[in-house]
């Protein structure tokens, strides 16, 4: 629901007192039958609900996407979208964008209010890229400016070593990386910036799916180190913007 609009319609005398009421009393929720969906998300953590796609059909989706837009969502986000889920959306939302890396359906009819903050997405290596874009994404998606380093893993130090003005520009930065994870501990030495890291299923057999990333980050040894779920750019790119979201609070 847009409450703004409600709130306007209601000043200029376009609708009741008593109709305000019921629909401000529905707006919470919405029960599609197979999905509930959250109208007043946004009025309480500044962001929309986000669709998780994997296990839904292209019809859920699609349900899903014109239920939000009906009740006023300008912006929409939706993970772990394939293209076929794409392509269904397109056909009941035209500006919908697909960024094919990430995995992620956007539509953005409305700029969203910046941060100020800078984000660093940082890989272990290129196999990493998936799942770095998601946070990207996510937290471009969100309102902050981000910034890359990818294939900078511990295996050449030099690499990471390079971007050392990129992790001095930067108010978190998130460090994406497989096999021993590493690069999180490495990045948590090298700053005194919150390092969100995000272990990955990339590896051979003893990774055991991003299991052994995994532990090595909640074990790091480096101070101001987070760790996230396994593969979960999501999360870390929404949590990287809630940092810099309270930063820009205080200044």
């Amino acid at each position: 629901m847009d409450t703004k609009k409600l709130l306007n319609d209601l000043k200029n005398g376009k609708i009741t007192v008593e109709d305000a009421e019921k629909k401000l009393k529905f707006a919470p929720l919405q029960d599609l039958g197979y999905a509930v969906i959250d109208h007043q998300r946004a009025l309480r953590n500044g962001c929309p609900e986000v669709i998780y796609c994997a296990g839904k059909t292209n019809e859920q989706i699609k349900g899903i996407v014109l239920n939000m837009l009906d009740a006023g969502t300008k912006n929409i986000l939706g993970t772990r979208a394939t293209k076929q889920m794409y392509d269904g959306i397109k056909e009941v939302c035209p500006d919908a964008v697909y960024h094919e890396n990430a995995r992620i359906i956007l539509v953005e009819r409305e700029p969203v209010e910046k941060t100020g903050g800078k984000i660093l997405i940082a890989t272990g290596g290129t196999s990493d890229i998936p799942v770095a874009e998601e946070a990207a994404i996510t937290a471009e998606y969100l309102g902050n400016e981000v910034m890359r380093a990818y294939d900078v893993g511990v295996a050449g130090l030099h690499r990471l070593l390079s971007k050392l003005d990129l992790i001095a520009q930067a108010d978190v930065i998130i460090a994406v990386a497989g096999m021993e994870g590493a690069l999180a501990s490495v990045i948590g030495g090298l700053t005194d910036k919150p390092v969100i890291a995000v272990p990955t299923s990339i590896g051979y057999g003893a990774n055991f799916s991003g299991l052994s990333s995994l532990l090595c980050m909640l074990n790091s040894c480096a101070n101001g180190v987070v760790v996230v779920n396994i593969d979960n750019g999501f999360g870390a790119g929404y949590t990287a913007n809630s940092i810099n979201k309270l930063g820009a609070r205080r200044k």
